[in-house]
């Protein structure tokens, strides 16, 4: 379904490659609609029924109406931010902030840390079109102190697009390191990583989680960084530079009201345009300069962007835009694919393009007020018409970002660049286009009553609008006059015979003529229309040609695979050789286009990416045709499945190989004009139409007749509105170079004269203007329509009244009306008199025309409902030929119906066209229907044709209802269920009080039916439910079509499995039961000697050893203490198992994978992988684990696993109402639901010699043994374990979850347990409910959100069906443990012992058995286990006892003949939350287990204690007793002398509020310091998951505390203190404390080796040492961003539990109770006060020398200044007085 779906995307790119409805996916609507091929689930529409039979002259048609790009789609992208490491910064409080688009969100801030542990989880919803969701960029930044009043400093950035995620596998990135950088400066270097979780669902997609491997793996940042496969881990810095020359054909627009106006009043028309472009790449824009009224603008500039190369972002946006006051709009846009236009192989290149012309699309070109398509213009969905085109190049440059002139920001940058050639995109040429309409029917009746014409245009060429605008001279181009003329000349003097003609575009206006109600025809007869357009193009046709050549060979190989898929499929003999024909074929087209690949290599304007794309595509397709080769001798019967998986994966290369990103001529659209107003297009690749004298070089339509589907423009074509067909057009176009212009008619049907425009003689050579045909045959049609099913509810009741309309030719006849009902059989012929066909007779035969049926469903008021359309070819008989095999009468087919390009069902149909010879119609073979059936005017699907019938009997299980909705407000009372097939059917009896028992009374039914002999053919079973009213009203409630009875069907071949060869034991020898293998959606060949499977076996040692550990001896060895282990011991050991067994598994299929590509190519990629692997599958043997008891842990439902537990009692879902039109129609289908029925079938050919048992009951047909339906009475006790990825609820990006649980009338809420703040919650509950059967089936179990006020929010719900696991054959009511014990963690929790569950299915299967034999083995129907044989009570007494042995039959039950199948282990299942609102994206998964147990047994004990572990409390005791060599930072301003003031700081991670200081060590000149400092961190610890657990408020305003878990580790810091300022960092050391290096001995052997390199360090863990004292590195990053050693400590670390801490308690620093002592400092620090005169005269004679000597000159000159001022005034007055 999948490869379906996301197809539509890839192959639309924004709508600027065609997307012409998608021909080539035929293959893919047959056959992966079921999702591969399994006989049962595909739907059996032949898909080659359309395409087969094909031959030159016309071309196929596409089934697919509607345009799948531009519709929204949900989408979902979550983001876990788990941690950062290795931020560079000092002592820095970092947060991380997601943005999608333009939404924001964040982590909370980490403090003081470089390596922060957030774990926090993150959604981001949109409702968007693919292609603009695929462009979004993701960018993870971390910020530094962000807060409310400052923005915070970036430290780095990481961006890639939402559709590199996508296309990773699973959709998702799983714990990768993403690599920050700055854009701010690119030359800084990585600036940390940041380990998260990334992950794109779109509606219906699945996320499976990969189970967490373990943290040693994950640590290898490099071995994980969160790029695509295929990326280098070493990603540089590049310059794209985007060179933007000029553009041209652009439309004429200024939709700005005022421009009207003006132009209205002053009829002034200037250009009213005034363009510029703008590019977006990698969440960056661009722009170049605006050029004010110009319609063909010359830009010169390149626009530079600096962005890591290989970039994570596909696609760079190139647009034109209108520049205008009020609001600028895209004129046009295109998308550049770098995946395109660069290749990363080993001769690979950078990417490049250009310069080359590209082509941009978009809405119409007409000169309107409000454009309603401009969502066209943006490149969203098909461009519906040409809108200009631009002249580009990109090349990029790879920077060497340690040279100097590099400029380090990334800003986009515009600069000017010198003019180009006009040459350089090669030579101009003209080229010639012609079309003829041979045929327009089915024309909307909307638009019926006005006449119609066709205009066709090429580029800016035949556009009525354009051409307006100048007066017509000769062969106008809009542009320059002068230019325009210049071509003409030069290309007349080309080509002396062309006269100079005009191109005709437009046909004439024509009045539609009614065919039936719903649809017109044009009365074009024997004169048919035509068009031809001269224009002229850059001659770069070598592009297309290669493009062509490659298409060719695609198309072939997918019509092969197609072939080869419908032999599997419909189950003929030999697909093998087919295959290896198609392979043979696929190889031979690759040699040709090595051929002719190489030609016109010196052509003019070839650019750097043609010459790089030839090469590449030459060893592509090179290497292509090997492997073909090569694989051609490998397929056999056996590997036919695996090796067209591969041939698919060739497809897909060649088709992206065959996508030319460098635009030539652009392509062609046709648009149907009514009354002048534009009503449907259709657009034509040019290259399908291009013409070349060589024959694998032509494009596949040229010069053929092709059937055109017009359709609805933009948004408007969606839904309803785009499936109706708007026109159906039967065309004939060619093009090529003018001067080839030969033989441009030799493609039509012969037998037509040529009309010309008359414009006197000697201009022989002009192109008709219509042609006439001469030669017309006479064709009777017959329609054999049998039957159809599967087809779409279009009425309210659920079901619908179809009936088939036929349009042949001019013709169209209807199929009668079947009422109610999806599946109806028609089994009616129509016959289509004289039908006229043009053109010669032989050519009719191998090409007719299409037919097309329309189903609608009846209405009694309104019009008819269209409820999907299918395509069919006609087998073709001559006047001369014989009527009889092989060709005739044709056979039945199963053709796939459509509704837009969603599949509607299939209709079973043969269809011949028979020739009406000169005898007229006496030649044409009878009709001889069957006689007994007289249905008046209608003829029956004649003898021969219809299917072979033989008589069936069906038995009906009638089980029970449920759930059933009201109809119409009432509540259904009095149901009952018919069923019918084939015309007959059979009713259950009368439920008398369905909500009393809504069990049926007589269980078993049968009916007798004649069915084809083809089991492929037999038609559906309907399952109808009416609930029976007062006054004999009956009301239909819902209906359920059983598609394919094959599963029913009773073979009675079967019978050696019963006589199993009874006197011959086989012994099993039980060794623990292997780890059955997860199936994963690919299935995993394990050939038995492969490791993968070693590697888990060696996980279960054999049951001897574990009971021995029980008696008590071998405890310490295996480090395991049983009283310590609980039930959470298992599940965390069993988790492992699963990861592993996992791990393994994608060990294998990576291995199968590569034995594949050795096969085909050397192996080169074979030798990485293996390696890795080996390295994987060792682990086990290295680290021998403790052997525990398991259970199973499903990673998803348990129905998954045991086929819904429907082995003999299946679930219908009952329908009713309309269906929707979603284009995922499974998603609505869940509103549809109104109930289910609950039952079975049987059916079997009826024979003479049905033998019976005689302990057959006849009263319950095949359905023996079977428990009766009577009510019972059941304990149901729920387990839940814990929830994860919860959707977050609240604003804080979190959730307050807790349990509901539902069941019947019982609603449990578990709201005061709610967990606060949690999206991965652990709950470990149990729950008990008394429920009874078959009322209270259905159990649901729904997580909440608290809320503190309102109403507490929905998260997501799971339900299940308790019935069918209660019945179920798999016996599901409580698991099978894996051994037997009576007390433990690992007691028996079914009150049935093994034996007695043992002697019950012996007693139920009719087996022989059990026998217990000697001790330690018992026989079951010749099968002999064996076990231990005693059992240790609580005292540790040892009893004997049978149940081991019995136990191991139960384990191996499915190896038991007859009556086996696997039994349900103990287990716990995933399963996943889902919101009624958000149908199909999952909100969360939740594990749990359910057991039911009878009333009328034995009661059950009490429930397991699955309670959360608590966390343990421990005490760790940090003692520091010395620093040694810490970097000296201060200058003693008294001695100039280099010293520190050292403290050191530490703290618990995760705990900074508790952040603890030593005393200071003052004046350190060597850089020792002596402290003899404890530190003491109490904390709660959990043994299981390694994690410390804090509880704390979020902030002040929260309601209560939040509980976090973090990985313990523990941080010291050495900084130097200082009085004034801010303390100085100087240096950190983070220990892990589950595996941190071993301190060193001594300072000297103490080494930063022990932080950069600790994958050699020995490795301990406090947890286990206890006790450790030795020497760590401080380090700290310089400016290179390196780590240097910046000091040493001696520390020594305790830990000691709670209790133990209690017993000893120790004071803190160096206080009682122990107190440390006061360490001996030398008195350096002081010094100074002791020697002051050295002190000072270091000061003066030193350090201040000058300062002092200018203190005392300027002390001097202040006295002199002084003494002057003091003295002056008396010296003064003495002078004056004359003193």
């Amino acid at each position: 379904m999948k490869r379906s779906k996301h197809r539509g995307h890839k192959e639309d790119k924004g709508g600027d490659e065609p997307a012409i409805l998608e021909t080539e996916n035929l293959d893919r609507l047959g056959s992966f609609m079921g999702g591969g091929p399994d006989p049962d689930t595909i739907s059996l529409a032949s898909v080659t029924a359309v395409t087969t039979n094909v031959s030159n002259k016309r071309s196929k048609p596409d089934i697919k109406m509607e345009p799948s790009s531009g519709r929204p789609v949900d989408y979902q992208v979550s983001v876990t931010v788990i941690e950062a490491r290795q931020l560079i910064g000092l002592n820095m409080d970092p947060m991380v902030c997601v943005e999608i688009g333009e939404d924001k969100k964040y982590t909370s801030m980490k403090e003081s840390t470089n390596c922060p542990y957030y774990n926090e989880y993150f959604v981001f919803d949109f409702h968007v079109p693919p292609e603009v969701m695929f462009d979004k960029i993701i960018k993870l930044s971390v910020i530094h102190s962000k807060n409310l009043l400052r923005s915070g400093t970036l430290v780095g950035t990481f961006k890639l697009d939402v559709g590199t995620i996508y296309s990773q596998p699973e959709h998702q990135f799983y714990h990768k390191w993403a690599l920050l950088s700055d854009p701010d400066d690119i030359t800084a270097g990585c600036k940390g990583y940041v380990k998260c979780d990334v992950a794109v669902v779109a509606k219906g997609d699945t996320i499976k989680t990969p189970h967490k491997a373990n943290e040693s793996d994950e640590d290898d940042i490099e071995g994980n960084l969160l790029i695509p496969e295929g990326v280098p881990a070493e990603r540089q810095w590049a310059r794209y530079y985007l060179k933007i020359y000029r553009a041209e054909g652009l439309p004429r627009m200024n939709q700005s009201i005022m421009a009207n106006v003006k132009k209205a009043f002053i009829g002034e028309n200037k250009d009213l345009v005034d363009p510029y472009v703008q590019v977006q790449f990698a969440g960056q824009k661009g722009k170049t300069s605006v050029q004010k009224s110009c319609y063909e603008p010359i830009w010169n500039e390149q626009i530079v962007f600096t962005e890591m190369f290989p970039p994570l972002c596909k696609r760079m946006k190139v647009q034109i835009r209108d520049s205008d006051k009020v609001n600028d709009v895209a004129i046009g846009t295109h998308f550049l694919d770098l995946r395109k236009i660069s290749n990363d192989g080993d001769k690979g290149f950078l990417p490049t393009l250009g310069p080359a012309w590209v082509n941009m699309y978009g809405s119409t070109r007409t000169y309107s007020l409000m454009d309603e398509y401009q969502e066209l213009n943006e490149g969203l969905g098909e461009g519906a018409s040409f809108r200009a085109r631009l002249l580009i190049s990109l090349g990029v440059e790879i920077l060497d970002v340690s040279s100097p002139e590099v400029t380090s920001s990334t800003e986009v940058q515009v600069e000017g660049i010198p003019n180009i050639s006009e040459t350089a995109t090669g030579k101009v040429e003209e080229f010639f286009l012609f079309g003829a309409f041979l045929e327009a029917t089915m024309i909307d009746r909307k638009i019926g009553d006005k006449p119609i014409n066709f205009e066709v245009t090429i580029g800016y060429y035949g556009n009525e609008a354009d051409s307006m605008i100048q007066p017509k001279s000769k062969g106008k181009k809009d542009g320059d006059e002068e230019e325009t003329e210049l071509i003409h000349q030069s290309s007349d003097e080309e080509i002396e015979d062309d006269g100079d003609f005009q191109s005709v575009s437009v046909t004439p206006p024509m009045k539609p003529v009614i065919t039936d109600r719903n649809y017109f025809h044009l009365p074009y007869f024997e004169r048919k229309p035509c068009i031809y357009i001269k224009s002229w193009w850059q001659d770069q046709r070598r592009r297309l040609f290669n493009a062509n050549v490659i298409d060719n060979i695609a198309d072939k190989l997918e019509e092969g695979l197609n072939d080869v898929q419908e032999v599997i499929k419909t189950e003929k003999a030999y697909p093998e050789r087919r295959l290896r024909g198609v392979l043979e074929e696929l190889s031979h087209g690759c040699s040709q286009f090595l051929s002719l690949a190489n030609k016109d290599q010196n052509q003019s304007g070839r650019t750097k990416l043609d010459r790089e794309r030839v090469k590449l595509c030459m060893a592509e397709v090179e290497s292509i045709g090997q492997q073909a080769k090569t694989m051609r001798t490998q397929v056999k019967k056996s590997t036919v499945r695996d090796k067209l998986k591969l041939t698919f994966n060739f497809l897909h290369k060649l088709r992206f190989l065959a996508d030319e990103p460098q635009h030539s001529v652009p392509d062609v659209f046709i648009w149907m004009i009514s009354n002048g107003k534009r009503i449907a297009y259709a657009r034509i690749p040019s290259k399908d139409i291009l013409y070349s004298s060589t024959e694998e070089e032509r494009g596949k339509d040229c010069g053929k007749v092709k059937t055109l589907f017009l359709r609805i423009p933009g948004k408007k074509g969606f839904g309803p509105a785009g499936w109706t067909v708007q026109s159906k057009i039967e065309m004939y176009l060619w093009m090529g170079l003018n001067r080839q212009r030969r033989d441009y008619l030799s493609g039509l049907p012969n037998g037509f004269e040529e009309n010309k425009l008359s414009k006197g003689p000697g201009l022989p050579s002009s192109p008709p203007i219509s042609l006439t045909y001469m030669m017309k045959q006479m064709f009777q049609l017959r329609v054999h329509m049998y039957q159809a099913r599967s087809l779409f509810a279009a009425d309210s009741t659920g079901l619908s009244d179809p009936f088939a309309r036929v349009f042949f030719s001019t013709q169209s006849q209807v199929t009668e009306v079947l009422p109610e009902t999806l599946c109806p059989t028609w089994d009616q012929l129509l016959v289509f008199e004289n039908v006229e066909l043009f053109g010669e007779a032989s050519e009719l035969r191998d090409d007719p025309p299409i037919i097309v049926i329309e189903i609608y469903d009846q209405d009694t008021v309104g019009k008819a409902d269209f409820m999907g359309r299918t395509f069919a070819k006609p087998i073709v008989k001559m006047a001369d030929e014989h009527y009889g095999p092989p060709r005739f009468p044709p056979q039945l087919e199963y053709y796939q119906i459509y509704r837009g390009n969603c599949t509607a069902g299939e209709m079973l149909a043969a269809f011949e066209l028979l020739q009406i010879g000169p005898n007229g119609k006496a030649d044409l073979p009878p009709i001889d229907g069957p006689t007994d059936m007289d249905r008046g005017p209608i003829l029956p699907v004649p003898l021969g044709i219809r299917p072979v019938l033989s008589k069936y009997r069906i038995e009906v299980l009638f089980w029970g209802l449920r759930d059933l909705k009201r109809v119409n407000l009432a509540q259904v009372d009095r149901p009952r269920v018919d069923i019918e097939c084939a015309g007959k059917g059979v009713q259950s009896a009368l439920i008398p009080n369905y909500r009393k028992n809504p069990n049926f009374s007589t269980l078993v039914k049968w009916f007798e039916v004649d069915l084809p002999e083809n089991e492929l053919l037999h038609p559906p079973l309907n399952i109808r439910v009416v609930d029976c009213r007062a006054f004999g009203r009956y009301t239909l409630v819902g209906s359920h079509a059983v598609t394919t009875l094959r599963k029913f069907i009773y073979r009675p071949g079967d019978k050696q499995a019963n006589n199993w060869n009874t006197n011959e034991e086989i012994i099993v020898v039980n060794a623990e039961p292997e780890q059955n293998f997860k199936k994963m959606d690919t299935v995993v060949k394990l050939d038995s000697c492969s490791d993968a499977v070693v590697k888990v076996e060696v996980r279960d040692d054999d049951k001897g050893k574990k009971k021995k550990r029980k008696k008590g001896e071998e405890v310490e060895e295996e480090g395991l203490d049983e009283s310590m282990l609980d039930w959470w011991s298992k599940y965390f050991a069993s988790i492992e198992t699963l990861t592993e067994s996992l791990r393994a598994q994608e060990a294998a299929f990576s291995d199968t994978e590569d034995n594949n590509d050795s096969d085909l190519a050397d192996g080169g990629t074979k030798k990485g992988k293996s390696r890795k692997k080996k390295s994987m599958v060792h682990d086990p043997f290295e680290k021998k684990k403790p052997k525990l008891d398991e259970l199973k842990v499903y990673p998803k439902e348990l129905e998954s696993e045991f086929d819904n537990f429907e082995d003999w009692l299946h679930s219908f879902n009952l329908f009713r109402g309309k269906a929707g039109d979603d284009e995922d129609q499974n998603a609505t289908d869940e509103d549809r639901i109104v109930g289910k029925f609950k039952g079975s079938m049987c059916m079997y050919k009826v024979t003479e010699d049905m033998s019976r048992d005689s302990s057959f009951d006849s009263n319950m047909g095949m359905f023996q043994n079977i428990p009766h339906n009577d009510p019972v009475n059941v304990l149901v006790r729920i387990y839940v374990v814990r929830a994860t990825d919860l959707h977050p609820a609240d604003i804080n990006g979190k959730a307050d979850p807790y349990i509901t649980i539902r069941l019947g009338k019982t609603e449990i809420k578990d709201k005061e347990n709610y967990i606060s703040k949690q999206l991965n919650p652990v709950f470990g509950k149990s729950f008990d409910v008394e429920a009874t059967l078959p009322m209270d089936s259905t159990l649901t179990v729904s997580i909440y959100d608290w809320d503190l006020v309102g109403t507490d929010d929905l998260i997501g719900e799971t339900k299940i069906d308790l019935e069918n696991r209660f019945y179920s054959k798999h016996r599901a009511t409580c698991g099978v443990a894996r051994s037997y014990a009576i007390h433990g963690y690992n007691v028996w929790r079914d009150p049935m012992k093994p034996t007695h569950i043992l002697a019950k299915l012996c007693k139920e299967g009719k087996l022989d058995g059990p026998h217990y034999g000697p001790p330690g083995k018992v026989k079951v129907e010749n099968r002999v286990f064996m076990g231990p044989t005693e059992i240790e009570d609580e005292n540790g007494l040892k009893k004997q006892t049978d149940e081991h042995v019995a136990l191991s039959v139960l384990n191996h039950w499915e190896q038991i003949p007859k009556a086996g199948c696997k039994l349900v282990p103990e287990h716990v299942e995933t399963r996943p939350l889902l919101h009624p609102d958000k149908p199909g994206i999952e909100q969360g998964r939740i594990e749990m287990w359910v057991d039911m147990f009878p009333k009328d047994m034995t009661a059950p004990g009490p429930a397991l204690d699955i309670a959360p572990r608590k966390p343990k409390k421990f005490e760790l005791r940090v003692i520091i007793w010395n620093t040694d060599e810490v970097v000296l930072e201060d200058d003693d301003i008294f001695t100039g002398e280099k010293s520190s003031d050292i403290f050191v700081r530490g703290w618990l991670k995760g705990q900074q509020e508790d952040k603890q200081d030593t005393d200071v060590h003052y004046h350190s000149i060597t850089g020792e310091g002596n402290f003899n400092w404890r530190f003491v961190y109490p904390f709660d610890y959990l043994m299981a998951e390694e994690k410390i657990v804090i509880s704390k408020k979020e902030s002040m305003f929260a309601w209560d505390e939040t509980e976090y878990k973090i990985p313990p580790r523990l941080n010291l810091q050495v900084w130097d203190a200082d009085h004034f300022s801010a303390d100085d960092f100087l240096g950190a050391i983070e220990l892990d404390l589950n595996r941190f290096p071993r301190g060193a001995k001594t300072a000297k052997q103490c080494s930063i080796d022990m932080v950069t390199n600790e994958a050699e360090m020995p490795m301990v863990s406090i947890f286990k040492q206890k006790r450790i004292k030795g020497w760590w590195p401080f380090v700290a990053r310089n400016e290179e961003d390196e780590f240097e050693l910046t000091g040493k400590v001696e520390a020594e670390l305790h830990l000691l539990t709670g209790e133990e801490a209690e017993k000893s308690p120790v004071g803190e620093g160096r206080n009682e109770p122990e107190p440390l002592e006061k360490p001996n400092r030398p008195d350096t620090s002081l010094l100074w006060f002791l020697t002051p005169f050295k002190a000072i005269k270091h000061l003066v004679c030193t350090q201040y020398k000058w300062l002092a000597i200018k203190i005392v000159v300027a002390l001097l000159l202040l006295v002199m200044i002084g003494l002057f001022l003091y003295s002056m005034p008396g010296y003064m007055v003495k002078k004056m007085l004359g003193a």
